[in-house]
């Protein structure tokens, strides 16, 4: 998730400019510090300006990960440690080597406010957070050793300078991208695709050499390999400390940050899937015990995952993105089941099939970035 804005096991001690020496007995939890809004009622949070938040990483769960991510790098040989602020949201500034993180991940009250306006909250569970965080180091690596301007980096990954498009095409079924963050986001643009060469790479035991072995993806991470030896123990010659966008300068309040983030959110268009899904289920629900969609396809997915994949001889990754999506845009739909039960589910298999099918083909996903 870069930007183009003005874009092993544990070491037994850690210790960097972030936080204090940690021992292998294990760092202490870190605790979000109190704060008087954290009583307010949703209605009266959104009043409050970022600035006036005074949050903190350092006073919040979000300083463990860091540190986390600083003794990977460290395990790898890198001396950057990208710095780490507050932000609106995730990304990584073109030319800085840092890493914005999203305001709400420093506090479980206001996590609790992102999932209730959103529907979820990106990276609210600790293993999606460590998988962002190393994408999101991918960039900061890139940016702090300029890797984009060799020509090893442009043979194997693309041009960086190609604009970012609004939205993607995805090859479901293509083993030229390493899978990552999920929604084939390694297809996006050239320096996506390197930040997640470089998480896969990166990620403890991950096991590349023998998970992708049989895929063209291979070869990008042997490059990612090449590259980060020909920098390590090196010191970078990008080290600004620059903050984009920063927490405490933002003068916005919540409402209207959010308030922008759901018109845009408005403004995807249905496709393909919106139109399956109104044809399968119903925005009238028959009866109170009537179960939404969602909910269906959530309670089926194991097994709808399992036989679409045997019968399409397809990834199961690829069939578990198209059924993310369909589950993420039948809440979105405010879709609940029509019919009996036994129909839906038959229905249910068709769609992911059919949809499954043709995104493998080249008929693919328009993917908001």
């Amino acid at each position: 998730m870069s930007s183009t804005r003005a874009a092993g096991r544990r070491s037994p001690a850690v210790r960097s400019s972030f936080g204090r020496r940690r021992t292998a007995r294990g760092p202490a939890h870190a605790r979000a510090s109190a704060h008087a809004w954290e009583r307010l009622s949703d209605e009266e949070l959104l009043k409050l300006r970022f600035c006036d938040l005074k949050l903190s990483i350092r006073r919040s769960p979000l300083a463990a990960h860091v540190r986390q991510l600083y003794a990977d790098l460290e395990r790898r040989g890198l001396k950057v440690r990208p710095h780490v602020w507050l932000s609106e949201e995730w990304f990584s500034p073109d030319g800085i080597p840092g890493i914005a993180m999203p305001f709400y991940l420093a506090h479980p009250r206001l996590e609790r406010l992102e999932r209730r306006l959103m529907q979820e909250a990106e990276g609210g569970n600790s293993r999606l957070l460590m998988r962002i965080l190393r994408h999101e180091a991918g960039h900061a690596i890139d940016n702090a050793y300029r890797l984009r301007r060799r020509r090893r980096w442009r043979e194997v990954f693309g041009p960086a300078s190609l604009p970012y498009p609004a939205r993607y095409r995805a090859r479901a079924g293509s083993r030229r991208y390493v899978h990552h963050l999920g929604e084939w986001y390694a297809q996006a643009h050239p320096a996506e695709d390197f930040a997640e060469t470089f998480a896969v790479w990166l990620t403890p035991k991950s096991g590349w050499r023998k998970s992708y072995a049989d895929w063209p993806a291979l070869h990008k991470l042997r490059a990612v390999d090449e590259l980060v030896a020909s920098v390590r123990g090196r010191r970078a010659p990008v080290r600004n400390r620059i903050r984009v966008e920063p927490l405490d300068l933002n003068t916005r309040t919540l409402a209207q940050h959010y308030r922008r983030k759901l018109r845009h959110n408005r403004m995807i268009r249905r496709g393909l899937a919106d139109e399956l899904l109104q044809r399968a289920f119903s925005h009238e629900r028959a009866r109170r015990s009537t179960p939404s969609a969602a909910t269906l396809l959530r309670a089926q997915a194991r097994r709808l995952t399992a036989v679409v994949a045997r019968a399409l001889k397809a990834e199961r990754y690829s069939v578990e993105q198209v059924l993310a999506m369909l589950i993420e845009r039948s809440e979105h739909l405010g879709l609940y089941v029509r019919g009996n039960r036994r129909d839906a589910l038959r229905y249910s298999r068709w769609m992911l099939e059919r949809l499954t099918g043709l995104y493998s083909q080249g008929e693919t996903p328009q993917l908001p970035l």
